[in-house]
């Protein structure tokens, strides 16, 4: 049996963290993604993103399925917000070609240090698991988070984890691991979708795209099990580091 070419095994091995990161508390983009585009430079950047989501949408269910076997998942909550993001992650890749996201590159650090900021502040913010939303108006709230940020996921992208297990917590008032158990459906919806409309368009390396799954499924398993023993206190600290880490890299996205 030959061995992988160095570049693959790079991939593979930025697979696994990403998998290990996005089961805590999103973000493996951060990692993936630049891997990708740094070993397939002259790649056209759509079929690296399709690539991106073929590999990354597995660990995030598997990551969502250990997170249920372990947690009550607030289905009420999960469910139309999977599907208004399945929806409107559909609206948003449309939108890319008729609204440039220029605007939205420069306001993303921002919005993301407002984030961080408030995070910091509210000591307890995503320590204890309150519910404050129940029936039509929790349904009604999971529809408007699902869409805003599928449409987010579709448009732009960066830091959907992060912006999803946010809201979970101070909309709904979840802890920081049942809001990432629900944040990870949402976050399987909005790849499905894109990775459908990546595929349908030929921007796929499959096979290179399911050997990185296969790495991102293993990174998933560890960072599932290190989130649940570690606690709410561990993912508000990795949720705040990968903030940390998402405003610096769309700042010089944005300004350099």
């Amino acid at each position: 049996m030959e061995a992988l070419p160095p570049e693959i095994l790079l991939l593979a091995m930025a697979a696994a963290l990403a998998g290990l990161v996005d089961a805590v508390v999103g973000g493996g983009g951060l990692i993936q993604v630049p891997m990708l585009f740094s070993v397939f430079p002259s790649a056209a950047p759509a079929t690296l993103f399709g690539t991106n989501k073929l590999a990354s949408v597995w660990g995030t269910a598997v990551a969502a399925r250990s997170y249920a076997q372990r947690f009550p998942v607030a289905w009420s909550v999960a469910v139309p917000a999977s599907l208004a993001a399945l929806v409107f992650a559909f609206v948003g890749a449309w939108a890319v070609s008729v609204f440039p996201p220029v605007l939205l590159r420069k306001a993303l650090p921002f919005l993301l240090l407002l984030v961080a900021a408030y995070v910091l502040v509210r000591k307890d913010f995503g320590s204890v698991h309150q519910p404050i939303a129940k029936g039509r108006r929790q349904t009604l709230l999971a529809i408007v988070v699902g869409a805003l940020i599928g449409l987010y996921d579709g448009f732009f992208g960066p830091g959907t984890g992060s912006f999803l297990i946010f809201l979970f917590v101070r909309v709904f008032g979840f802890d920081f691991l049942r809001a990432s158990a629900v944040a990870k459906l949402v976050n399987v919806a909005c790849n499905l979708a894109a990775l459908a409309l990546f595929a349908g368009l030929g921007h796929v390396f499959w096979q290179l795209g399911l050997i990185m799954a296969v790495c991102n499924i293993w990174g998933s398993l560890m960072g599932t099990r290190l989130a649940i023993y570690g606690g709410a206190g561990l993912v508000r600290k990795v949720f705040l580091l990968v903030v940390g880490a998402l405003i610096l890299k769309t700042s010089i996205d944005a300004f350099f």
